[in-house]
């Protein structure tokens, strides 16, 4: 991966694992260790040529009631809203000025210490310790306008969390933050890959979106996250419609995030349960964490984000669609497809393979290429000239493996 996004920094009360109940703002996490270990961490991270991301919340603090004593630097009452819940996510007063789930929402659009130590706090860490971007929390908890000058007081890109399907909502966010997650995607993604509805969706998609975002391709696509319950869960534990739809988050418009744990086929429900532990059950050898590595390393051999994403082929149980001469082809059946796409990248004669078998599966392009897809399988097929290097030394692990068993 290129870059990692990792959870809030700073202390938070009992329970508060997770870095979303913030109590003291100029302290680090214990839980997590020390601001030695988080800038070694950064140090690590640029060391490998990898960005560090770091989840921001400007919304609320920890749930402590009315006795705001026990936080900092926000421990009066003039600090935060007054108390009051949100009930209707139609009214975005109602929206922007109560508490989701009862966490003490600040006050910044009416008091200007608030407003002005939150965005001195957001630059002195990135400056502190060499972040290279921020997610922020709940986007639509906070008037718009603080978005902007947050963002502009933290001097890098910012990805934002607008929790809603409706691209004529989250749209205009865009226009106060570098990118936002999308969520209307995701939605997307679980109705073709997990409730196998037509892949016209797909198309229906992002003609719907065009209208309201400024930038598609700066838009976060993920399929698992730590707010909802992971994919599996959602539908029956079909790995192969997480697999396709995996496929797609990863070479789809937009910028790819794997939730930690998708790779193991993690299938927790709803939180706290889709925040499992990972250190104990680290698989290298996992079937999927090698799929993920063979995907991300030919995106980075073919710089697929340096070419826009056209369609070559959709119907109800097929798409397909290229990024330069990279062609995605997915189902979203379990059953086997096979299509013959005629509009393509690449050149007649030419001969073209798919990456998860590159020395095994290539064909040469004659009138199109024939795309054979085995019980729900993905496949993305590149010039034979193109292939990633590391792509033989993942399949000769693979070949390894099969013979010893």
């Amino acid at each position: 991966v290129d870059a990692i996004w990792i959870s809030p920094i700073v202390e938070n009360t009992e329970g508060g694992y997770h870095g979303y109940w913030a109590k003291n703002w100029e302290a680090v996490n214990p839980n997590f260790g020390t601001e030695d270990d988080l800038q070694a961490l950064v140090d690590a991270a640029h060391a490998l040529d990898m960005w560090v991301m770091v989840d921001v919340v400007a919304n609320h603090m920890a749930p402590i009631g009315e006795d705001y004593s026990q936080l900092y630097p926000f421990n009066k009452a003039e600090h935060f809203h007054s108390r009051c819940q949100i009930t209707d996510w139609n009214n975005q007063g109602n929206v922007e000025y109560c508490r989701l789930a009862d966490l003490p929402d600040l006050n910044m659009d009416g008091n200007d210490y608030v407003r002005t130590y939150l965005k001195n706090w957001i630059h002195n860490i990135v400056e502190k310790f060499g972040f290279d971007g921020i997610r922020i929390d709940t986007i639509p908890e906070v008037p718009k306008d603080f978005w902007s000058e947050y963002g502009e007081a933290s001097g890098v890109f910012q990805m934002g969390e607008c929790f809603n399907g409706d691209p004529a909502y989250v749209g205009p966010y865009q226009g106060h933050v570098t990118a936002l997650f999308n969520y209307p995607m995701y939605y997307t993604i679980g109705d073709v890959f997990g409730s196998h509805q037509s892949m016209y969706k797909i198309r229906n998609r992002y003609n719907a979106e065009g209208g309201y975002f400024q930038d598609i391709d700066a838009l976060g696509v993920f399929v698992d996250n730590h707010d909802n319950p992971r994919f599996l869960n959602r539908y029956g534990g079909d790995r192969t419609a997480l697999k396709q739809a995996q496929t797609f988050a990863l070479t789809s418009r937009g910028i790819p995030f794997t939730y930690y744990g998708t790779e193991q086929y993690y299938a927790g429900a709803a939180d706290p349960k889709n925040r499992e532990s990972l250190w104990q059950a680290l698989k290298t050898d996992s079937d999927f964490y090698q799929m993920i590595a063979k995907i991300n390393a030919q995106r980075v051999a073919s710089s697929i984000w340096d070419h826009d994403q056209t369609e070559r082929y959709v119907d109800d149980n097929f798409y397909a669609y290229s990024r330069g001469r990279f062609l995605v082809a997915l189902t979203n059946s379990g059953s086997t497809e096979q299509r013959k796409v005629t509009y393509h990248p690449f050149n007649e004669g030419e001969t073209v393979c798919n990456i998860f078998y590159p020395t095994t599966d290539c064909q040469e392009v004659s009138g199109g290429v024939d795309v054979y897809l085995l019980n729900g399988e993905s496949k993305i097929y590149v010039p034979q000239g193109d292939l990633a290097a590391s792509l033989f030394a993942l399949e000769a692990q693979d070949e390894a493996k099969t013979f010893l068993q």
